[in-house]
């Protein structure tokens, strides 16, 4: 607390106390009161008073710098409540207790709402892999027709697929330390399996990709890597260009490795690169092609966060697309 905000908030007190001090001098020099006698008087009152402001002063600025270190050293600064000293006054004891009630129901609605937030990703969960059975039995069933409804069939499905994969790691990633698990992981083995879960969407529109110098160790967690390259390589195959090709390589900086991932597709224009990242955005790409939802570069950026992944986009419109994912080292 600074002197002037201390001065601030006893600003009538003070007034008062002014008005009183002129009203004694004026009525003991109207009874007759030599004026040497009411000016030592009144020196020595409001000496009197300078040194109670003072005291007053010194112990709420004493009580504050208490009280913020406590608030420093905590980890959960909720529990600042349950750490407080014992209060000094019976203001102070007040204002405490009704800090506390008002504390006790912010944790209960807070425990309420995680408790209801989990039922719904455990609901999530349990929905997402019930519905594999009947993606899985409609993909055999589509065996069994002419060809060209089996591609459009199987087109559809790898949508929902894809669709169905993101709500999951979407639930997911409110608690990543529950699912993913750091280790030594071949960067080969993630991009083939990439590549592999979506072999009928590339072929389908005819993409082609390229893999250079990928025979590098990295630490991370193979399924949500996988996930990540996922979405990149279903971005390269929706905004693609006349002859789609995907590049993925590998290099390594220092301690770390890179992977790029380069396309020839439609390219982002620059004033929405900023944006590309946040929850919802599909950009003038998405609502030209139909539907995007916004969500696959904001998962791979939320997951990426949770593997210490620095992932960066650079993109020139109407031409290519780059997306560079550095692997944090094995020491990090």
């Amino acid at each position: 607390m600074t002197i002037s905000a201390f001065v601030s908030d006893r600003l009538g007190r003070i007034l008062l106390q002014a008005i009183l001090t002129v009203a004694s001098m004026g009525f003991l020099l109207a009874t007759g009161t030599q004026a040497g006698v009411v000016g030592i008087l009144m020196l020595v009152w409001l000496l009197v008073i300078l040194c109670v402001q003072s005291m007053d002063y010194l112990k709420a600025h004493g009580r504050l710098e208490e009280l913020e270190t406590i608030m420093e050293r905590l980890d959960r600064k909720y529990l600042f409540l349950e750490c407080v000293p014992a209060p000094r006054t019976a203001y102070e004891r007040s204002l405490l207790e009704l800090l506390r009630r008002a504390g006790k129901s912010m944790i209960e609605t807070v425990s309420d709402a995680q408790a209801a937030q989990r039922e719904y990703r455990d609901y999530v969960e349990s929905w997402v892999h019930e519905i594999k059975t009947p993606i899985t039995a409609a993909g055999l069933i589509c065996r069994s027709a002419e060809p060209r409804l089996r591609q459009k069939l199987s087109q559809e499905l790898a949508h929902i697929e894809a669709h169905v994969e993101r709500a999951l790691f979407y639930a997911r990633a409110e608690s990543p330390e529950k699912d993913f698990i750091v280790r030594q992981s071949s960067l080969s083995d993630i991009a083939a399996t990439a590549i592999s879960r979506h072999r009928t969407l590339l072929i389908q529109s005819g993409v082609r990709v390229e893999t250079k110098n990928l025979e590098h160790t990295v630490y991370t967690d193979n399924k949500w890597a996988v996930f990540i390259l996922g979405q990149l390589l279903q971005n390269a195959a929706r905004y693609r260009g006349r002859e789609p090709l995907v590049t993925l390589s590998a290099r390594q900086l220092g301690k770390q490795v890179q992977l790029q991932v380069q396309d020839n597709g439609m390219g982002i224009p620059a004033h929405e690169l900023p944006r590309i990242f946040d929850r919802g955005f599909t950009g003038s790409n998405g609502r030209s092609r139909g539907g995007s939802t916004g969500m696959g570069l904001y998962l791979c950026r939320l997951l990426a966060n949770c593997l210490e992944i620095n992932l960066q986009i650079t993109s020139e419109e109407g031409k290519e697309t780059t997306v560079i994912l550095t692997f944090p080292a094995r020491e990090d």
